[in-house]
């Protein structure tokens, strides 16, 4: 007996009916391959072989899968992204099953707890979902910077950068809570750095560098980041979702981390080397004792972390045994939570002065450097690590530019430490050989000395 021919049907992209309504609610991102047809074709090939099987005629070999259904052509609409940032080149903006996002689409406010938009964030940070602004993750939303966030705020929609503030309203760098959002939206030339973050809590009582939570290549990630982000900083805006519910904060992580509680006397003096001094140093730096440190702060004693000691307890007004130059849990208590007296600057004759107004792009309580053969004097690591904002990033950027390894700012050079100030320092380390720990991107005293040159 002779097989039935059947001929498989391939429907177009938008019939109405309710088997292709079906299949494009449930597999939205699955737009061709074995999947694709319409559901009547793929139930007529079933019933063909089941037929052929039970009249002993021979089976009837699989159909060729049809072709691919094309993606949709490229609507215009910008999504915000840049070439130069971390989000990628331009792409449509389109939602699931490829339908333009609608450019006067109602704005749909869902109640949302602070608790809940960070678990979200969260969970495609644990996914390690990749980045692809023409990708869509299971969840429905586009894997790129702003799906992220209209993920995380449970949008009915996937927003761009130049929409995801009509769901919310601006606040201050003071008013920041997890879950809130940072967005920098070029309105005048969109694809050049347009960027949007989740803000998941300080990082320390300083309050000038935060946790990102953000969709960026490779994949999603939760980073330490100075404020308001590392290039273009003075244009992200700060923005709380109309339907954030509670003020609390997020719990676990992602919030301000603990302080370090006080390590006890024996961690501190003459031989200790751990991290704590490290960690003292900083804070000392950060205080204004950076004048003290011609290289560090760094996990071994030295006379240097001695004497910034001693002149910020000198600084809260305290002599004798109180200003002995080693940190007891009264003088870590205040530099852990900011609190208490800044370092005096130093004047020419060596007494220190009354804190005053530090000049533009200058930290308070910091000396210039003195000058050698020409060369500025190195000011100390701690002038240049995430978060810090001063004039010798400035001056570091300009020699860069200046030796030839600024290709990697896109603006600036500026007083705040950005990854293209590590990149430039990276490459310029290179250049003079060095290879692992001595080309970090970090500025020591000799990487500073040949700069300068």
């Amino acid at each position: 007996m002779e097989s039935p021919v059947f001929e498989e049907f391939e429907p177009a992209n938008d019939c109405d009916c309710p088997g292709c309504v079906h299949w494009r609610r449930v597999l939205p991102h699955s737009r061709g391959g074995p999947s694709a047809g319409h559901p009547a074709a793929r139930r007529a090939l079933v019933v063909a072989t089941a037929a052929s099987t039970a009249i002993g005629a021979p089976a009837v070999p699989a159909l060729a899968a049809p072709p691919p259904v094309p993606a949709p052509a490229d609507t215009g609409i910008p999504a915000g992204e840049g070439s130069d940032t971390p989000q990628g080149p331009k792409a449509p903006l389109h939602g699931p099953g490829g339908h333009a996002a609608p450019s006067a689409a109602p704005v749909e406010i869902r109640a949302i707890t602070r608790a809940e938009i960070i678990r979200r964030a969260r969970k495609w940070v644990t996914e390690q979902v990749p980045y692809n602004m023409n990708g869509y993750w299971p969840d429905g939303y586009r894997q790129d910077c702003s799906g992220y966030v209209s993920m995380a705020w449970n949008l009915p929609r996937n927003e761009w950068t130049g929409s995801l503030k009509k769901y919310a309203e601006k606040i201050t760098k003071a008013e920041l809570q997890p879950g809130d959002m940072l967005l920098f939206h070029n309105p005048a030339d969109p694809l050049q750095g347009s960027h949007v973050v989740l803000f998941g809590g300080w990082t320390d009582a300083t309050r000038t560098a935060y946790v990102a939570y953000e969709q960026a290549r490779p994949r999603t990630r939760s980073k330490a980041t100075p404020y308001a982000y590392w290039s273009n900083s003075g244009r992200y805006v700060p923005y709380r979702y109309k339907g954030v519910t509670g003020s609390a904060a997020a719990p676990g992580p992602a919030a301000v981390p603990r302080r370090t509680p006080f390590p006890g006397a024996a961690s501190f003096g003459p031989g200790a080397y751990n991290k704590y001094v490290t960690e003292l140093g900083r804070m000392l730096a950060g205080r204004g004792g950076a004048r003290f440190y011609t290289v560090g702060p760094g996990p071994r004693w030295t006379e240097a972390d001695r004497r910034a000691t001693r002149a910020f307890q000198q600084a809260q007004g305290w002599r004798g045994t109180a200003a002995d130059r080693l940190p007891g849990p009264v003088t870590w208590e205040l530099l852990v939570t900011g609190r208490g007296k800044d370092i005096p600057r130093a004047t020419k004759s060596g007494a220190s002065a009354s804190v005053v107004p530090a000049p533009p792009g200058r930290p308070a309580g910091a000396a210039p450097a003195p000058s050698s053969h020409g060369v500025p004097g190195y000011p100390g690591r701690a002038m240049f690590r995430p978060g810090a904002n001063n004039a010798y990033v400035t001056q570091l950027g300009r020699q860069l530019v200046k030796k030839g390894f600024g290709r990697y700012y896109t603006t600036g050079p500026g007083p705040r430490w950005s990854e293209a100030d590590r990149r430039g320092v990276e490459a310029f380390q290179r250049a003079q050989g060095w290879r692992g720990g001595a080309a970090d991107g970090y500025p020591g005293p000799e990487t500073w000395r040949r700069l300068f040159l």
